[in-house]
């Protein structure tokens, strides 16, 4: 299984409230998540550090962990009643964080880091191969499903390898 890749590292200014979120997220996803979802909230808090100036500088590191967790739900469906391991209710309960303020700092996020639902970027590895996302490319202004694109036009298309790229069924 391909591994997540990004960088953790921070600004040495913005290190303790890395390390004050991380500590929080890390703890959370070891409970209700998995590893995966770890590395990705400890992905999300590092690029938020890195920002100039970072919205992370003001506010509770439970706020901000709880707006993570949020936006890493929004992305990858975890409210949806089909997966449903945790309501919007529970996770904000868990942080001891409100919904609207929950919903507040996962818009600042969200805007921050420009994500999207499905975004690859922030999408665990044990769900690229069910993200539809993962499959497109551009071709000449068409939007092309490499999935079926002939076979060696999908590596061409790309222009290189990608890792997270999983491979097409039969390869």
């Amino acid at each position: 299984m391909p591994k997540i890749t990004g960088s953790t590292s921070v600004p040495q200014s913005m290190q303790a409230t890395y390390e004050a979120i991380t500590s929080l997220t890390d703890a959370f996803c070891r409970e209700h998540l998995n590893e995966d979802y770890r590395v990705l909230a400890q992905r999300m808090t590092a690029a938020l550090c890195r920002k100039r100036p970072s919205p992370l500088a003001s506010g509770q590191p439970r706020t901000w962990a709880c707006g993570i967790i949020y936006v890493l739900g929004q992305i990858n469906f975890l409210t949806d009643p089909s997966t449903q391991p945790l309501t919007t209710a529970d996770l904000c309960a868990r942080f001891g964080v409100g919904q609207s303020t929950a919903s507040a700092k996962a818009r600042v996020i969200s805007q921050e880091l420009d994500t999207s639902r499905l975004n690859p970027e922030w999408s665990p590895p044990s769900r690229l191969d069910q993200n539809p996302l993962v499959w497109m490319a551009e071709v000449n202004g068409f939007l092309v499903d490499l999935r079926h694109a002939p076979r060696g036009a999908a590596d061409r298309i790309r222009q290189g390898p990608d890792p997270l790229l999983p491979r097409r069924p039969g390869e």
